[in-house]
């Protein structure tokens, strides 16, 4: 079996869309948005999308018995979801999302799948919006799948509470906060009601856009991931893991490090909604609340 390319040009997906020979293809799109931004991805999807893709969708392909957003299913409800899109093991699985970021929350199913055991998997570089950019097409038109029988390999990549909270003492492995610089200092309000800004004690900032060019809304260079992992003390030879508001921008931590060879980046799946729903004051880093001091 090939590996697929963790990132994937629009031009070469136009070219493995038309081609017989690209094998067994299917191009997810994934788009979810905050619910302040009043954008509906499933809505949008349906007027608009890559020829021949099917929505996937993050709330639904989640565990809806914890009170917490689109947190990791189960095997069995991954393995049925993805199945009842068409897709087999084999099945190269491209995803991309209509964000205006180029991407946002593709890296999120992108390492949905890998934690799935699915290593053929990847993320159109600068989405939907660097597609159509490049002239494209794009279609209203749905398409059915026949269902396909899958089966989710689960890997020990989701952190819970109880791991980062031992973390702060034991410090085995670096956290990486995806959030903005304000969200993070605790300067800038969560875009959740009853949440309050701040970090994990211990973690460090790298806002998810510094791992995209600003200009072309496309994943930057390995060489410079490294250099903005280096700059913010991060080592990649040791174990790393991600997290932001609910799991889905720190995605691009484990994206970021995987295109500079280390592909074990864990998630904190609850991240700071559920950090700051349960952790004790001292252990809720903010300015705001130094001030308040």
């Amino acid at each position: 079996m090939a590996l697929a390319r963790t990132l994937v040009s629009a031009s070469w997906l136009n070219k493995a869309i038309s081609s017989a020979k690209a094998g067994p293809l299917r191009v997810l799109d994934s788009s979810w948005y905050l619910p302040k931004l009043q954008r509906d991805g499933k809505k949008e999807f349906q007027e608009k999308h890559i020829p021949g893709a099917t929505f996937f969708d993050l709330d639904e392909c989640s565990d809806h018995s914890s009170p917490y957003e689109h947190m990791m299913p189960g095997q069995e409800h991954f393995s049925r979801y993805v199945g009842n899109l068409g897709i087999c093991n084999d099945t190269h699985v491209v995803i991309y999302d209509a964000s205006d970021f180029g991407i946002f929350c593709a890296p999120r199913a992108w390492w949905m799948f890998r934690a799935f055991g699915h290593s053929r998997v990847s993320v159109l570089d600068g989405g939907l919006l660097n597609w159509c950019r490049e002239g494209f097409p794009v279609t209203s038109e749905l398409q059915d799948y026949t269902v396909a029988e899958y089966k989710a390999n689960a890997k020990p990549w989701v952190k819970t509470y109880q791991e980062i909270l031992d973390n702060i003492r034991s410090k085995q492995f670096q956290l990486v906060d995806a959030r903005s610089k304000g969200r993070f200092k605790g300067t800038e309000p969560e875009p959740r009601e009853g949440i309050e800004p701040g970090h994990i004690p211990n973690s460090t900032n790298i806002p998810f856009n510094m791992f995209m060019d600003p200009e072309t809304l496309k994943m930057k260079s390995e060489k410079e991931l490294q250099r903005l992992f280096e700059d913010h003390n991060i080592d990649l030879k040791k174990p790393l893991v991600g997290t932001c508001g609910t799991g889905i921008t720190a995605c691009f931590v484990a994206l970021g490090a995987h295109l500079c060879g280390n592909e074990d980046v864990m998630i904190y799946d609850g991240s700071w909604l559920e950090w700051f729903a349960r952790a004790d004051p001292n252990h809720i880093i903010s300015e705001r609340n130094e001030k308040i001091k």
